[in-house]
Parts: structure tokens; C-alpha cells; sequence
């Protein structure tokens, strides 16, 4: 079956139920010990620093699943460098299904103390909101995820399927340590039939009213490329129109105002389709423009002025670092630049790099691929990004059921997603992967890898009740 057949199959409104938000006194003691988990996992530096140390965030939830009494067999905290091991944990099921792998990172961006206004690493509560290093991404769903397996333990639930959670390193920043490792080296730890990844909040809202809930089925291909040039320098008394600086700041320029070109899959396709069942006026009337053949140029250039929009439609680039010259008065004898890309599926590193150097325009610009371990390769790989995996009825209705219950009339939207993440690992490795949750951001203040990351504290909560049931629902079948 076609892709857009299926998603308008498999995602065909179940019906909206009454919504029974009453907390049980298990529920409340869950939200208690998810906070508990939250707090400590914010107060644990996980960056990719010589301070950060994702073991130590690892082995503190060993510690807590041993003492809720998983076996010994059932943890492992496993990596090939001391500071950054990964966890893998298994909740027994009955074996009637084949096991679901739940993913999710323990490391999380850099956070300087001086760009925040709190503590980056010590969970804050202020104003309704959660504010922490790793709030969104992604230490709630970490804190989600191990109070989820404490709770089902001590109460003896048997899930039909084994549960696996591997909450890992190197996502964030490094290279090699986390899922990718785990699945070269360990696979038989977390083989599973489909994975659900945890790295992303699932309930769009405005101003805090839900909007819709995305289910991410494709992701963009990541890539770092640097921009290079070099020349003799000279004397600073001296200067000369091919000043290294100059020459690679014009090309970063063209860069800048160049637009890769529109292009829709079936992904985004069928989040347009939803999505104008959504929006109103002028900006639903350009969405159901765009997905004409041929799509309408002027629908095109109103919805591009949202970032969002504009990432959903096109490969993205962008300058991330700069470093150049050796003294104030000399003229540079190097000039470079990092430039970050995020490719749509179907295109490869190496085809973005061809098209960067022709947009660059200027020879004299040297255009390498930063491979995962940071070397820098005069080539950048031909591979394209990962096809969406088909949309298994499992997964996705008691998704449906579920999101009715909990937001009435709120409607699940395949999406894909402008980042990556560890999905890019799993689905190559033949597992089917989707990336959804039940927390809720506000789309106009997402702030991960920001300053002051935040939450609201309800959504958080929201969240924590998702999961449980969700997993309920998709282990009881």
C-alpha cells in the first residue's frame, strides 16, 4: 500500500471520547517519583565536556532500578569509554509479542551559567514551569521512562511483550558511544521489533491549548560541513582584497541568501493534508495551494517566512562556527567556518556538498564533510536519509485511542522532523522507528539547545500519564 494511502488509513479518526483526568493515589505517587528522577537526572552535567559524565547519570538509574528490585541480568551499563556508558533495561513480558525498544539520551547540549538565568543544572521550579538543562531534551522522558519501570515492577505487571529502555550517550555531541554502539556491539541487548523513540514532545500548543500531536515518521539527514581558505597573510598595514576573512565571508553570504529548492515527500505531504483541516484563513488556503501540481510559487514564499514551514519543505544550511586569523596585526593566513546542514530524505551529504560549492562560488573555498569523530574528509557520503517505515496499526491505534482520551478532538499528524536523532541509527539498522510523546510545547517558545530551557509543569505531568497508558494500552493487546 502507498504511504499516503496508509497514513490516511491507518490515522483515520477513532472517535473522542470523555476525558477522566482524576489522579489515583498510584497516579500521584508516580508524578512524585518522576519529579524525584527529574531532579536528579537535571542535577547530573551530561554534556559532551571534560565536566560532563553521562555514566554517572546512567548508573544513578541503575541504582534506582536495582533497589525497586530488577534482577542484576535485566541492567546492564555498558560503553567503550569510562564517562560515557550506556543503560539497557528490561522489563519481562509474557512473550506473546516480540519486544518494543524505548530510546532516549541521557547527554544533552552545552549550558554556559553565565547565559542563564538560573542554573542550568539544577531543576527549577518558576512560574509553572520547569526550567533545567534538559527539561525538553530529553532527561523528562528519561525521568518518564525509569519511573514508568519502577511502577509496573512493584506492581507485578506483565506486559505482553518484553519492555527494553536504553537511555544513552553521544546524541547530543562525541561520536560512536550510544545506540550506534549498542548496535554494533550488543545488538541481542536491544534487538526488538519496532522501536519508539522518546526524543521529541509530541502535543503542539499555542500560548498552552494543544493544536495537534505529531507523529514523526521521517527525519532529516544531518551534516556538518567546514568552509575553508587559506592564504599567505602579510602584514596588517598591508591589506589586500583576497584577505582570507573577506573571501570566505562573501561566500558564506551567498550562502545565506541562497534557497535550497521546495520539495514535498509523502510525509510532509500528508502533514499539509492534515494541517489544513487545522489552520484557518490565508495560511490553510496556502497549504492546500501547495500540495497542487504544480504547487503555487507565491503559497510557497508566504508559508517559507515561517521557520518551520520553511524547514519541512526544503534542506537547510547554516553557518554554526567561525575561527580565523593568528594575531591582531597580521592579516589571516586561515579563515574557516562550520556549516551545519539538515538534508531532506532522498538527497545525500556529498550531493549537498556539490551544491554548496556552487553556491559558495570562489575556488579559492575549500568545502569538506566533518565526519561523526570530527575528521574532516574531502568527501562526504553518498548514502540518502532513511524511507519512513510503514505505519504498523499497533503502534497507531492505541496512539489514536489514547490522544482522544487524553486531548478530545486533537488530531495525530504525521510529521517529519527537521533534526536527527538516534532514529537515524535504528531505522538504518532495519528496525522501525516513530518518534512521538505525550509531553506539550508551546511551538513559540520551544527553547531546546537554548537558553533557559523550559517546560510547563503540567505538560510534564501530561506527559508522564501518556506513557504509562500508552504502553499499557500497546502491551495489553
Amino acid at each position: 500500500m502507498p504511504l499516503i494511502a496508509a497514513l490516511c488509513l491507518t490515522l483515520a479518526p477513532l472517535g473522542v471520547e470523555g476525558s477522566d483526568r482524576t489522579l489515583t493515589a498510584a497516579d500521584k505517587a508516580a508524578n512524585a517519583l518522576t519529579l524525584e528522577i527529574y531532579r536528579q537526572l537535571i542535577g547530573i552535567d551530561t554534556t559532551d565536556t571534560p565536566a560532563g559524565n553521562v555514566t554517572a547519570a546512567a548508573e544513578a538509574m541503575a541504582q534506582r532500578l536495582r533497589a525497586a528490585g530488577f534482577a542484576a541480568a535485566d541492567i546492564a551499563v555498558l560503553g567503550p569509554k569510562e564517562r560515557k556508558k550506556n543503560l539497557v533495561v528490561r522489563l519481562h513480558g509474557s512473550g506473546l509479542h516480540e519486544p518494543v525498544l524505548l530510546i532516549g539520551h541521557l547527554d544533552v547540549v552545552e549550558a554556559r551559567r553565565e547565559d542563564w538565568s538560573t542554573d542550568p543544572f539544577k531543576l527549577i521550579e518558576k512560574d509553572g514551569y520547569f526550567y533545567g538543562r534538559g527539561t525538553i531534551d530529553m532527561k523528562v522522558h528519561d525521568a518518564i521512562m525509569v519511573a514508568a519501570l519502577i511502577r509496573w515492577h512493584r506492581e507485578g505487571w506483565r506486559p505482553s511483550r518484553d519492555i527494553i529502555v536504553a537511555l544513552t550517550a553521544d546524541e547530543e555531541g562525541g561520536c560512536c558511544d550510544g545506540v550506534e554502539w549498542l548496535l554494533k556491539n550488543h545488538r541481542e541487548l536491544i534487538q526488538a521489533k519496532f522501536v519508539l523513540n522518546q526524543d521529541d514532545y509530541g502535543v503542539v500548543a499555542d500560548h498552552g491549548v494543544p493544536q495537534f500531536f505529531k507523529l514523526v515518521a521521517t527525519e532529516k539527514l544531518y551534516a556538518d560541513y567546514q568552509l575553508l581558505i587559506t592564504s599567505s597573510g602579510g602584514h596588517s598595514s598591508l591589506p589586500v582584497p583576497d584577505n582570507a576573512i573577506y573571501s570566505l565571508s562573501r561566500g558564506l553570504n551567498r550562502l545565506a541568501a541562497y534557497e535550497f529548492p521546495f520539495e514535498l515527500n509523502n510525509v510532509t505531504r500528508a502533514y499539509y493534508e492534515r494541517m489544513t483541516g487545522i489552520e484557518s484563513g490565508t495560511r490553510a488556503a496556502d497549504m492546500r495551494a501547495i500540495l497542487r501540481n504544480p504547487p503555487d510559487t507565491e503559497a510557497i514564499a508566504r508559508l517559507s517566512r515561517d521557520p518551520l514551514d520553511h524547514s519541512l519543505v526544503r534542506t537547510t544550511c547554516v553557518a554554526t562556527r567561525l575561527a580565523a586569523g593568528h594575531a591582531n596585526n597580521a592579516l589571516p593566513q586561515r579563515a574557516a567556518a562550520v556549516v551545519n546542514c539538515r538534508i531532506l530524505p532522498g538527497h545525500s551529504a556529498e550531493e549537498v556538498r556539490q551544491r554548496l560549492l556552487q553556491v559558495a562560488a570562489d575556488p579559492a573555498i575549500a568545502i569538506s564533510y566533518i565526519d561523526d569523530d570530527g575528521t574532516v574528509r574531502p568527501r562526504a557520503p553518498d548514502e540518502r536519509g532513511f524511507a519512513p517505515p510503514p505505519l504498523l496499526p499497533e503502534v497507531t491505534v492505541p496512539l489514536e485511542q489514547l490522544v482522544g482520551q487524553m486531548w478530545p478532538n486533537l488530531k495525530v499528524v504525521p510529521s517529519m522532523s527537521q533534526g536527527s536523532s538516534d532514529a537515524a541509527f535504528t531505522s538504518a539498522a532495519g528496525l522501525a522507528t516513530y518518534t512521538f510523546s505525550g509531553l506539550a510545547v508551546d511551538r513559540e517558545d520551544d527553547r531546546e539547545h537554548g537558553r533557559d530551557e523550559r517546560v510547563r509543569v503540567q505538560s510534564v505531568y501530561d506527559a508522564r500519564e501518556f506513557f504509562d497508558r500508552y504502553l499499557r494500552l500497546l502491551a495489553s493487546h
